[in-house]
This record gives C-alpha cells, sequence and structure tokens, in this order.
C-alpha cells in the first residue's frame, strides 16, 4: 500500500502476460465464452484478426493495481470509469500505471482521483480511465 498519498504521486504499476490459458480460465470463471474470445478459428474471420483478452480481465490488472495502492479503502468502495481503445491480445505483455491527479474533501471524506492506462508491450492504449477511491472519513 502507498504509505505516502500526494498529488502527482504515482501508483506502482502492474505488468501481466496475456496468455491463451488466462483468457480460458476467465471465460470460464465469468462463464463468458464469447467465441471472440475463445474460438480461434471464428476470432480469425472477424475484423479483429483473431482472438482478444475480454475488456474485464484487463479491468482486473487496473484493480489489482489500485488494490495494490489503496488496499481495503479501494477493495469496499473504488470507482471506476474506462475506456476501451484497443484489444488485448494472447502474447501481449499489459503495464497498466497510474496516478493520484488529486485529493478532494467532500462532507468531511477525503477522495483521491486517479488516471490510469493499460498500454501493451508496443505502447498502444488499451484502456485509460479514472478511478476514485475513499481514503478516510474525518466525521465521527
Amino acid at each position: 500500500m502507498l504509505t505516502e498519498i500526494q498529488e502527482g504521486k504515482a501508483l506502482d504499476p502492474v505488468v501481466k502476460h496475456i496468455t491463451r490459458e488466462k483468457i480460458n480460465l476467465y471465460a470460464e470463471a465469468s462463464g463468458d465464452f464469447n467465441p471472440i474470445h475463445v474460438d480461434e478459428s471464428f476470432a480469425a474471420k472477424t475484423p479483429l484478426g483473431g482472438t482478444i483478452a475480454h475488456g474485464m480481465l484487463n479491468l482486473a490488472y487496473v484493480s489489482e493495481m489500485m488494490t495494490l495502492a489503496f488496499g481495503r479503502s479501494w477493495l469496499s468502495g473504488g470507482k471506476l470509469r474506462a475506456k476501451f481503445k484497443e484489444p488485448a491480445r494472447p502474447g501481449d505483455t499489459l503495464t497498466v500505471s497510474g496516478k493520484i491527479n488529486c485529493i478532494e474533501q467532500e462532507d468531511g471524506v477525503s477522495y483521491a482521483n486517479c488516471n490510469f492506462e493499460c498500454r501493451n508491450q508496443k505502447g498502444e492504449a488499451i484502456i485509460t480511465g479514472e478511478a476514485i477511491v475513499k481514503l478516510s472519513s474525518d466525521k465521527k
């Protein structure tokens, strides 16, 4: 977890390698067997030209970064707003990074507003977005 929470602070990045196995395991866990994710021959005939990772699998890596930074505060009520830019494919290495943009107070509660991005090994943005996490309550 972050020991110092301040505006402009970078969050520790999370790096993940996308594999067919991870995509298949996610399909099993989520029940999402859309052929664009799991059927290589089907996916090869689509405009995407091959299978892609589930968007929610990629967002799980964003949530992992936020959990490492903010712990239970993130898990008990963090919020994400994300834009999917490009698909992640088997063989890609994703790096999720972020920073604290600002810390705001509302009704005695502190919130950290963060930006994040997920990029592949080519530097292409896969996901960009914002995250908000409640830090503390000053009210009794």
